[in-house]
């Protein structure tokens, strides 16, 4: 456990955030590893070395960890998304690709990532909710992006593309990460542009 003087000198806030940090990295890796069953007050605790006191400082319960990694990690695949989107070829096609290149590599890259976003989060209530509000998210940045790209587009066959492709990407990037659509990126990329476009 933490040692009386590891916070010595460091202000009140900045303890606690630093805390909260270090549960919810060790949170991510227990939960990454072997799922939510490892997740508990003491396993989460003694991962990162701090006093389950500590726990409490910062979260309710478990499921109040879990949210907080699965908000971490969708954060974190939200910046790399729209920085490789930023980056792509101004078209449909181009944008298009790179934001799904950039889904399953950011997910396969550590598959604990993808185990929080895809797998995991349609088991937990709390994580599902999450989920779908993030899909919900997606969606409406679809639903722009389309609008800006083409924007002679019908609304409503814009709104079903955006569905359709809102559902397809999270069951894409589940197919991937459990290896049933083999190992090549972008010949899988290539298929699902073929596809959705």
């Amino acid at each position: 456990m933490t040692s009386p003087t590891r916070w010595a000198g460091v202000p009140l806030t900045d303890r606690r955030t630093e805390r909260r940090a270090l549960l919810v990295d060790a949170g991510f890796r227990l939960f990454g590893d072997e799922g939510e069953s490892a997740v508990s007050v003491r396993s989460v605790c003694r991962e990162c070395g701090l006093n389950t006191r500590y726990f409490y400082e910062s979260f309710a319960d478990v499921d109040d960890l879990l949210g907080a990694v699965y908000d971490q990690v969708s954060a974190e695949l939200a910046e790399v998304v729209a920085a490789a989107i930023e980056a792509a070829e101004d078209t449909v096609r181009g944008r298009t690709r790179a934001g799904i290149a950039a889904v399953l590599g950011f997910s396969s890259a550590d598959p604990r990532r993808g185990r929080v976003l895809f797998t995991e989060a349609r088991a937990n209530p709390v994580l599902a909710e999450r989920r779908a509000a993030a899909q919900e998210l997606l969606r409406q940045g679809v639903l722009t992006e389309g609008g800006r790209l083409t924007p002679e587009s019908d609304p409503i066959a814009a709104a079903v593309g955006a569905a359709i492709f809102t559902g397809a990407m999270a069951e894409l990037a589940q197919q991937w990460l459990t290896g049933s659509l083999g190992d090549d990126l972008d010949a899988v990329i290539d298929h699902a542009i073929a596809l959705i476009l």
